[in-house]
């Protein structure tokens, strides 16, 4: 039976995440969030990843807007993406810094960065955080705690799974999602498994040059 880390993008959202840290809280689970820039600019938001650190869940920077992937865009819009969330974090990313590309439905290939995205993280220590389990719960909110099972279920390595902190219903499922994996004794991890990592701390590691791909003409 795997070990999970568990992660949520998209927020923070006044209408769920304060929900899904009362879940993680009671049940003494640890989680990261990557969060999008465009929502720091509204304080109750900013408030909430405040309150997220403060609770000891390390936050990321998952692009300024979650438009189209990294890998698909020019290379100046590329590191804007990054570098504005990132001064609108401030000191919310340190110290790890951790970044997500955004799959576009959660695949993984070179669309996720092009070269200057690339050569930015590397330059500023970034390190970049993937994943290996996508329940979908961002667009079935009903069917994602069986898709989660399953996708553990038939994991053969440690898990890092996305979910969303999203007003669609769905994290209305996670408590009993956590609870019933609590009574089976899966471990919830602190760390993203080192085969989620591909860049850390600003150093490649084994096959990060395959989430890379060319920049895009302006």
């Amino acid at each position: 039976m795997q070990p999970i880390c568990l992660s949520f993008d998209n927020g923070p959202e006044p209408e769920v995440t304060p929900l899904v840290l009362e879940v993680l809280a009671r049940r003494r689970i640890p989680a990261m969030f990557f969060v999008l820039g465009r929502h720091l600019a509204d304080p109750a938001r900013r408030a909430l990843v405040e309150r997220t650190r403060e609770a000891g869940h390390p936050v990321g920077n998952h692009t300024f807007s979650h438009g189209v992937p990294l890998g698909r865009r020019p290379g100046t819009e590329a590191v804007a993406e990054i570098a504005r969330t990132d001064e609108l974090l401030g000191e919310l990313r340190e110290p790890r810094r951790y970044f997500r590309p955004n799959g576009g439905g959660g695949a993984l290939g070179p669309h996720l960065l092009n070269q200057s995205a690339a050569r930015h993280l590397q330059a500023s220590g970034h390190t970049v955080v993937l994943w290996n389990a996508i329940p979908r719960d961002f667009a079935e909110p009903e069917e994602w705690p069986a898709t989660a099972r399953a996708q553990h279920a038939a994991a053969t390595a440690p898990v890092l799974m996305v979910l969303h902190d999203l007003p669609n219903g769905a994290m209305r499922h996670l408590d009993r999602v956590l609870g019933e994996w609590q009574d089976r004794g899966v471990e919830f991890l602190v760390e993203p498994p080192a085969a989620c990592v591909p860049l850390r701390a600003g150093l490649p590691q084994p096959g990060f040059a395959q989430y890379v791909s060319e920049d895009s003409a302006p």
